[in-house]
C-alpha cells in the first residue's frame, strides 16, 4: 500500500509538471507578498505631510518629499535597497597520520615442575614456556583539501515589513526576471539598524542581522540540470 502512495504521489507531482510543457514559467504574483502588505497597510514612502500656511512660507522645508530632507527608509512599507557584493574565497588543507606496533608475550618456563609436566600433554612442539605470543601493528594517512570561491554581485529593492518595539527594521525583498523559459529568482530577508542605512537609501548585506540571501532559478534550464524525482528518492533511501 504504500508503494502505491508513493507511486501515485510521483504520478502527481509529474502531472503538474506537465501543464508547464511549452510554456514559460510564471511569474510570482506581487499582490501575494508581505511586501506589498507592508507597503498597503502603511503610509507609502516619500509621502509628505500636510502642508500649513507656515510651510508655504518657508523656503526650506525638512519634509522627507523636500530635496533636502531625510530620504532614508524608516518605517513600515518604507522601501530602500539591498547591495549584495559577496567576493569569498577560501582555501584549506589537513594532514594526519597515526601508526602503532605492539607485541606480547607470556609463558610460564618452571612452576614446580607443573609446566614441564603440562608439555606432555600438549600437542607436538607446543610448550608453556612459550604459551601466548601476540604482534599487532597499524598504520594510517589521511589528506583532505578544500578550495571554494564565489563571487555575486547584485542589487535588490527591499521593503520594510515591521519595525520592532527596539527600533530595529525587518526587511524583505524579492525579484524575478524571465529571459526566454528560464525564470532568475532573487530573495533577500533579514533585520537591519536604522542608523546602517545610507543617506542614498542603501544598505550592504553585511549589516544585516539573520540574512537570508537566496539566489536561482526555475525554468526549462533548472529541470535538466536536476536529476529526476526517481533518482534523487533514490540517492535519500539506497545505503549504498
Amino acid at each position: 500500500m504504500r508503494n502505491v502512495l508513493m507511486a501515485l504521489g510521483l504520478v502527481l507531482a509529474g502531472c503538474g509538471r506537465l501543464s508547464e510543457v511549452g510554456k514559460a514559467p510564471s511569474l510570482s504574483p506581487v499582490e501575494s507578498g508581505n511586501e506589498y502588505f507592508a507597503m498597503a497597510g502603511g503610509s507609502l514612502p516619500g509621502a509628505a505631510p500636510p502642508r500649513g500656511p507656515s510651510a508655504d512660507a518657508s523656503l526650506w522645508s525638512g519634509a522627507r518629499a523636500s530635496l533636502l530632507g531625510d530620504q532614508r527608509a524608516r518605517q513600515r512599507g518604507d522601501i530602500l535597497t539591498v547591495v549584495v557584493e559577496i567576493d569569498d574565497k577560501a582555501e584549506m588543507t589537513d594532514t594526519s597520520g597515526r601508526s602503532r606496533t605492539s607485541a606480547e608475550k607470556m609463558g610460564i618456563p618452571s612452576l614446580l615442575g607443573i609446566p614441564q609436566r603440562l608439555d606432555d600433554a600438549l600437542a607436538e612442539g607446543s610448550r608453556m614456556a612459550d604459551a601466548v605470543a601476540t604482534k599487532g601493528a597499524s598504520s594510517y594517512q589521511g589528506t583532505g583539501s578544500i578550495q571554494r570561491k564565489e563571487k555575486l554581485t547584485l542589487r535588490i529593492a527591499a521593503t520594510i515589513t515591521q519595525v520592532l518595539p527596539n527600533g530595529v527594521l525587518q526587511i524583505q525583498g524579492s525579484q524575478e526576471v524571465r529571459v526566454n523559459y528560464e525564470i532568475r529568482e532573487l530573495v533577500v530577508t533579514g533585520f537591519a539598524r536604522p542608523e546602517d542605512i545610507s543617506r542614498q537609501n542603501e544598505i550592504t548585506y553585511d549589516k544585516i542581522a539573520g540574512a537570508r540571501i537566496s539566489y536561482g532559478g526555475r525554468g526549462m534550464i533548472s529541470d535538466v540540470q536536476q536529476p529526476r524525482y526517481g533518482q534523487q528518492i533514490a540517492d535519500k533511501l539506497l545505503p549504498f
